[in-house]
């Protein structure tokens, strides 16, 4: 390494500010291999059931969430009588009130929250 590697370089302009969400959304993104302009449409049911296969390609995290006694018991015979894992089941179950427009999803969580 010589001296006119250590020369100070013209600073490339100014920085954009960008808030905490937008920058964690970007790196988000980055991780997806997506550029940051990029947003992902919302999928059909079928394209995100093909995406359930534990054999897939698609990225699997490991969630601790609470649920009660009684659902519980729910998703364990709705498991049982379809031969189907419960975390499959509650994927589809997120991706089905995800496809519904807003208002439905507000309706639903009102009167779930009785």
């Amino acid at each position: 390494m010589s001296l006119t590697d250590l020369k100070r370089k013209a600073p490339k302009g100014t920085r954009k500010k960008v808030s905490v969400d937008d920058f964690i959304e970007d790196a988000n993104n980055y991780a997806l291999g997506k550029t940051s302009d990029q947003v992902a449409p919302r999928q059909t049911t079928a394209q995100f059931l093909k995406g359930l296969d534990k054999k897939s390609t698609k990225i699997y995290r490991h969630a601790t969430f609470t649920l009660t006694e009684k659902s519980i018991a729910q998703l364990d015979e709705i498991a049982k009588s379809t031969n189907v894992a419960k975390s499959k089941i509650i994927r589809i179950l997120i991706d089905e009130f995800y496809q519904q427009h807003d208002t439905d999803q507000l309706t639903r969580l009102s009167k779930s929250s009785r």
